[in-house]
Formats: C-alpha cells, structure tokens, sequence
C-alpha cells in the first residue's frame, strides 16, 4: 500500500472515531476536533472548564477509544513526585514491598496518561511531568525510563482556587492546546444529557466504545502526514507575521480599547509554540482531504494553541481572560492572508 492510500484509510479511521466521541460525549464538537487534532500531531492537551462540563469523560472516551495501556491519577494537594513513580505497601507477609508507580507500570508501552485536577498538584509533582512531556521519559531506581508513545491528558476546572497551585510557563507551553469546554448551549443537548439515562452512567457510557485506533503506529503516521502535506513561501510568511504579532502586536496594526499596547505583551510564542501550531495546522488540512496547507487551517487552531502561550504584562494581568480573545481576534483581523 502506498502512502497516499495509507494516509486515506487512517483518515477514515479518525473521520469514524470522531463521530464516535461525539455521540458518546455530546454538545462538544469543536473540543472534540481540537482533542483528535491533537492526537494525531502527536501532543499534549490541557481541557479546562467549569465543574461537570464533561472535561474527564471526553478525555477517558478518548483514551478508551485510543486503546494502548493507559494510566491515570488524581492532582490533591499531598500528592508527590514519588507516587507516579512507586508506592509502598506491606504484602500478606508483612514485608514492605515497592511496586512500580503509574508512569512506570507499563514501561515503554504506556500511552495516556491522564491527570485529573492537575491544577491541585504541587509544583514539584508538575516539574517531574514537565519531564515527561517534554522528553518522555524518567529516571527511577537508577536507569532511565523510555516512554516513546505516551500523551499527557489533563484537565483543570476554573472555579475552584483553594489549595490549587498555577500551572509554571515552561509547563503550560509544553501543551499543545488548552482547549475550552463549556456547558452546551443547545436546548434539544442539554434535554438530553438530563433525561437520556445512557448519559447518567459514565463507566458504562465510555466503556462502549471500541478500541478502533491502533495507537502505537501513531507515531509513524503523524510523521508521515507531516511530511506530505505542502506549504507555499507565501503561507511560511504569513506563519511568520502571526509569529511576530504574538510579541509584538501593536506592530501589526492590532489596538485594544483602554490599554497601552507597548506594555501588553511580557512574552509570545516560543519556536515550540509555533512548531506545534504548525503540527496541528497540518493534521488540520489532512483531515479534511487536502495535500496543501492553507490559511484557513492555520486561522482554525491559532487561538487554541496561542491563548495559553501569549504572556501579559502584570499591569494587565488581571483582564486577561477579556483581553486575550480581543487580541488573538486583533492578530488574526490585522494580518493579511494569502
């Protein structure tokens, strides 16, 4: 089979699996796109919302129907770095025992990995993850541990600010989407997640669904779709524009009402930042049947993988959550596409 059918059954198979995930966790289309765009760039992803919106069952739907082995633990507060690398316990014996913890139990075959509340975690527990993210893999028991396959899946709620701790910078960019999920809005979608007793079980809910994804050539795959779908000059320059406008904005024209555009921006994208944007914009094209990148790919995921890379002045950081949508919509408005 050549790479072209190749690319197009795997299309199928992520068309399919989409749909899947939409009828399992309704109302939540656009999350669920950004969630499998990510997946097939081969990222992390960070959902954030209110309480009950439906953030941990879309990410166990996925890693159900992602199969691979999958791991999970809970943020709190008295959580370390050394539980995601081994517990202890006494045995029947009463001899103390040392297991592998959750990122070590499946070794090199460890897929998802989901952490739930991440925001409730302690920094030392979020500077091990960062290794993980960024390098996948870990040092335990004197040898280092390779996890070629795995993505971090996690999610956070906006409310709760109590024994909560802020996710660092370096953290937060090694994402590749914070992606936004928020009470539907649909009358007949709300009348259903009320009322339809399929949607009041969630253990049997996303157990439903088929492993129809074969995870560990994802890797392989997300490197071929990289490598054919095309770009232009004229696409590298306007990637670039939107690049110095995530620093620079009043640059390119872009102006926000009461603020002092010199002093808004403390810092925009990093090259990781913008080679993930390029990833996802590519995986973007693929799905819809393209071999060319084009504009509207780029316009379609700049605000999901942007949000959380742009970094606010102090003096401004209090408005970010009114700021930070003016400013990507000012960025996108201000610069010309091809």
């Amino acid at each position: 089979m050549n790479i072209e059918h190749h690319l197009n059954d795997w299309r199928d198979k992520a068309l399919q699996f989409e749909q899947h995930i939409n009828c399992t966790v309704i109302g939540q289309n656009q999350a669920v796109r950004e969630l499998l765009l990510t997946v097939f760039a081969r990222g992390h992803v960070l959902l954030e919302g209110q309480v009950g919106v439906g953030k941990t069952t879309l990410l166990r739907a996925m890693a159900q129907g992602l199969g691979g082995h999958y791991q999970r633990i809970e943020g709190t507060i008295d959580l370390m770095p050394s539980d995601l690398i081994y517990y202890t316990y006494l045995n029947n014996e009463g001899r103390p025992c040392v297991d592998p913890g959750p990122l070590l139990k499946q070794g090199e075959q460890l897929s998802i990995f989901f952490f739930n509340e991440i925001n409730r975690a302690r920094p030392q527990v979020h500077s091990l993850l960062l290794r993980v993210m960024a390098e996948r893999s870990v040092s335990a028991f004197n040898r280092e541990y390779q996890m070629p396959h795995v993505q971090v899946f996690a999610d956070r709620n906006r409310v709760e600010r109590e024994e909560t701790f802020e996710l660092p910078a370096a953290a937060r960019d090694r994402f590749m989407m914070e992606i936004s999920i928020d009470t539907p809005t649909e009358d007949a979608v709300l009348d259903t997640l009320m009322f339809d007793p399929r949607f009041h079980d969630v253990d049997t809910l996303v157990s439903g669904i088929d492993n129809s994804i074969a995870y560990y050539q994802l890797n392989q795959l997300a490197m071929q779709i990289q490598q054919s779908i095309q770009t232009s000059p004229t696409l590298h320059r306007y990637a670039l524009a939107l690049w110095k406008a995530s620093s620079n904005p009043g640059q390119f024209g872009v102006q926000l009402s009461d603020v002092d555009m010199s002093q808004l921006v403390q810092a925009g994208s990093s090259p990781r930042g913008m080679s993930y944007f390029i990833r996802a914009a590519k995986v973007r094209a693929w799905l819809e049947g393209r071999e060319m990148l084009l504009p509207e790919d780029m316009q379609s995921i700049f605000k999901v993988t942007m949000a959380h890379r742009i970094f606010l002045n102090p003096i401004y950081g209090y408005r970010r959550e009114e700021l930070m949508p003016d400013l990507l919509n000012g960025i996108l408005q201000g610069i010309a596409a091809p």
